[in-house]
């Protein structure tokens, strides 16, 4: 007799003789350890019955040493996507955070209507930042910039081009939190001639930080005494700035016109002071300052034009909602966008749910092998409540063991996933606090919840079934693994589809015709120092074999220059005939040089003189103004501006927004040198252009900067091609979780038609028959899946489109190519396991049963 078990054991049969061989080893091995921890709860005993459950779970996890690797795995991967998502969604919600009074400063932006023209900036009049605080309580400081834009900075013998250089008050460091190096913020931007140099300029430029009172020689000839170094503005900051020089030398500054609006201003509010109170205290403002101008700019108050639906207001913009929200065209640096960050989050999070279903599904099939030892450690007396913990505790460990694995993954990936997003993330695992355990209890939820299906189902098994080979109905039924494995599949789909929209739509926004020929044109930047030489540079550059033509301007369709001014339809200004419109100032090669083509007129020409006072507006702007016939109409500011063509519509700037009224002025601006090339040595012809570059007088130190225009029309949907890759890469592993979870459901499958496979071989039955009978029942779950996952597919990708004014279609073949891609993938996972099952010997698997 065995310790423990009372009677005897009779073996009539070889059925019976395994039974009872099992049973011994059972007992050998488990119960004696076991047995009486199951009803006495001292401290011991707890230890020991714990210590069990963790022995027989390793045992049992590395007995099935396949099904636990792929658990694992899969687990691992959903759980480090999931973190590598949460890094990023964490690095966005974070900018401008690192303000101490991040929640009291606002940015104050112009938002005016009139007749149908739109204004929209990041700027204000000058006057607009005094007033607040002289006037209003509620404003305890404010700060304005004025981008300087690119300067020239002497170092040694060389002139070297730097990019982001602003003006600012000096009460810049009472505002925002840049903490100082060197220097007192207090004063550091009083004087005029001051300037503020972030760390890496000043060891740039000094190989030090002890530079107070140095001087640098900016724009060849203008010194500037350095009264101050701070830390670099973080990277989670709207704006990034390395010069800043003191806005008291700046006499625009200064300037009473509210009409006028260049300045960037940010208010802190007191304590206490919402956004609505600002926004009247704004609003009170611009009626006591800006209202008497507007009567006599346009003879209108702001009454009349409300009574028209029109306005002329600033709004106010939280400083912490800036990167996500803002929807305006002049940013400094370009914006991250809030609906991306809610789809990362629902991706992440079905990643996740993907992950757990797959992790279900294999401890389902590999369960399904262990039903006959429930059954008899149930016989032997075992509780329902220790067969669940047993199986959690399993469920649990895989679960820590694929966290583990996901961290390894996560910092081996970190760098790349970087590159991927295009920015530099500085949240890491353990640079949050709270971050590392909040997965710790995510992943022992994952655990509980992934392992609560096999262990409350397993457990419910009447153990004289299962020993007679009857298992429990819920084996045969599956309604559940099934509606997950649809589940998986929904979501993959859906991420196919949305990566096949979003591919599709930028080689759409790369392939539209935008009004211009952006193709082999070189860009020369920061030219503004060509001076009056700059009919002579252009000569010089039509002289070099290749370039066929030249034009200089500041205002490129791709450069994201506005400048907006006011006009009205006839000498009489009011608020009935006035518009606003976006004007830029060209040359008579700039429509030829850029491919532009004349709806109605002619261009400007350089030897008529009239042309001085004459205009040339785009379509849109003739559907505004209502004209009859443009060519016989003039525009107003003062005096009269004859419109002598109509250049059809261009895109300037991204497809996002809608073609802007434009009007053309003959005038000299020499921000910028484009040139329309037609050679193949393209080396050789950037060579010439910099050497006669170099040979004017004014630009012989100047840095020599160029671009192709093709090039920065890309840049300008950045955003949507690094979403693109990242969608990619998230639908790629969501299939791969999905193709894991389908291999557990078929090798469960297979295990528990063992018995019916064997038969059909024996009665003839080929191996593409089993095969067949196997993949039918995945592919129909696949083909369920496309149902639920076209519509969601559909109108997610018709939301995101909707933010583009000039878009793709969503056509019927990316659903059908999506659903065959699902069908080969499901073929592929499932085939193998299929052919394995059908080519077994059913003489094994009968004799098993």
């Amino acid at each position: 007799m065995i310790p423990g078990v009372s009677g005897h054991f009779r073996f009539r049969n070889e059925q019976s003789l395994l039974v009872s061989k099992y049973i011994i080893l059972i007992i050998n091995k488990i119960w004696i350890r076991h047995a009486f921890c199951g009803t006495i709860y001292s401290h011991e005993n707890l230890i020991c019955m714990i210590n069990n459950f963790f022995k027989i779970a390793l045992r049992n996890l590395w007995k099935y040493k396949g099904f636990t690797a792929i658990n694992i795995f899969g687990l691992a991967i959903g759980l480090a996507t999931c973190l590598l998502i949460t890094l990023y969604v964490i690095d966005e919600l974070s900018y401008d955070r690192y303000n101490e009074n991040a929640n009291r400063i606002y940015r104050v932006n112009a938002d005016f209507h009139l007749n149908g023209s739109v204004f929209n900036r990041r700027t204000t009049p000058a006057g607009l930042a005094g007033a607040l605080v002289t006037e209003y309580p509620q404003i305890e400081k404010a700060v304005r910039f004025f981008d300087e834009g690119k300067i020239l900075v002497k170092h040694g013998n060389e002139t070297l081009a730097e990019p982001d250089c602003v003006y600012a008050d000096s009460t810049l460091f009472e505002v925002f939190t840049l903490p100082m190096i060197a220097g007192d913020p207090h004063t550091a931007l009083v004087q005029p001639r001051s300037i503020v140099l972030s760390e890496s300029m000043a060891r740039k430029y000094f190989n030090s930080t002890d530079i107070l009172g140095k001087t640098l020689l900016i724009n060849k000839n203008v010194t500037y005494k350095i009264t101050g170094v701070i830390k670099d503005m973080p990277a989670q900051s709207h704006v990034h700035y390395h010069f800043i020089k003191a806005m008291s030398e700046l006499e625009d500054s200064r300037n009473p016109n509210w009409m006028t609006v260049n300045f960037v201003t940010y208010i802190l509010a007191r304590p206490g002071v919402d956004e609505k109170t600002i926004d009247q205290c704004i609003a009170q403002a611009t009626r006591k300052y800006a209202e008497p101008q507007l009567r006599n700019f346009i003879h209108s108050s702001l009454d009349d034009l409300a009574k028209k639906g029109d306005y002329f207001r600033f709004v106010t913009l939280p400083l912490t909602s800036i990167h996500l929200h803002s929807t305006l065209t002049d940013e400094k640096e370009p914006s991250g966008n809030m609906e991306y960050v809610y789809i990362f989050i629902v991706i992440a999070a079905f990643i996740l749910l993907i992950a757990c279903v797959n992790f279900m599904n294999l401890s389902t099939a590999r369960s399904a092998g262990r039903a006959k030892e429930v059954g008899i450690r149930k016989v032997l007396g075992s509780f329902r409540s220790g067969l669940i913990s047993q199986f959690l505790v399993e469920s649990v460990l895989t679960s820590f063991a694929a966290l583990i694995l996901a961290l390894v993954l996560v910092l081996v990936l970190f760098p790349y996933f970087k590159i991927l997003v295009g920015r530099d993330i500085t949240t890491g695992i353990f640079s949050t606090s709270w971050l590392l355990p909040c997965l710790i209890l995510a992943t022992m939820a994952v655990g509980l919840l992934a392992g609560s299906y096999p262990a409350f189902f397993l457990s419910s098994f009447e153990p004289r079934k299962v020993l007679k080979g009857r298992l429990a109905s819920g084996f045969k039924g599956g309604w559940l693994r099934n509606s997950l494995v649809v589940f998986q599949f929904a979501i993959a789909i859906i991420l196919i589809v949305g990566t096949i929209v979003i591919y599709r739509h930028l080689d759409y926004m790369r392939n539209k015709r935008v009004g211009y020929d952006r193709e082999q044109v070189l860009i020369l930047q920061n030219t503004y120092s060509l001076g009056g030489h700059a009919r002579m540079f252009k000569e010089e550059l039509l002289k070099i074999p290749g370039i066929k033509s030249v034009t200089i301007t500041h205002f490129l369709p791709t450069a994201g220059i506005e400048e907006t001014q006011v006009y009205s339809k006839d000498a009489g200004t009011n608020s009935s005939n006035s518009i606003g419109i976006e004007t830029w100032s060209i040359d008579p090669d700039y429509i030829p040089t850029l491919g532009m083509q004349m709806a109605a007129g002619r261009n400007f020409s350089p030897v008529m003189t009239t042309d001085s006072s004459a205009i040339i507006i785009n379509e849109t702007a003739a559907g505004l103004l209502g004209f009859q016939d443009p060519l016989k109409a003039s525009l107003y500011q003062h005096t009269p501006f004859k419109i002598i063509g109509v250049v059809k519509d261009f895109n300037a700037g991204s497809l996002r927004t809608k073609i802007k009224p434009l009007v053309f002025r003959l005038a000299e601006q020499n921000g910028s040198v484009a040139m329309r090339i037609d050679t193949r040595d393209i080396p050789s012809l950037i060579t010439q252009v910099e050497e006669k570059y170099h040979s004017v007088d004014n630009m012989r130190e100047e840095p020599f900067s160029y671009s192709f225009m093709d090039d920065d029309f890309n840049k300008l949907y950045h955003a949507e091609q690094q979403t693109g890759k990242i969608f990619v890469s998230f639908a790629s592993f969501a299939i791969l979780i999905a193709c894991l979870g389908l291999f557990g459901l078929v090798t469960y499958a297979a295990e528990q038609r063992t018995k019916e496979i064997g038969i059909r071989k024996v009665l003839g039955a080929r191996v593409s028959n089993i095969v067949n009978i196997l993949l039918a029942d995945f592919l129909k779950l696949v083909l369920v899946a496309t149902v639920i996952a076209f519509p969601v597919a559909w109108w997610g990708m018709n939301k995101w489109l909707q933010d583009f004014a000039y878009r793709t279609s969503i056509s019927w073949w990316i659903f059908v190519a999506a659903g065959l891609l699902a069908i080969i993938i499901t073929l592929a996972t499932v085939s193998f396991q299929a052919l394995k099952a059908a080519l077994a010997n059913p003489t094994k698997s009968l004799r098993s049963e």
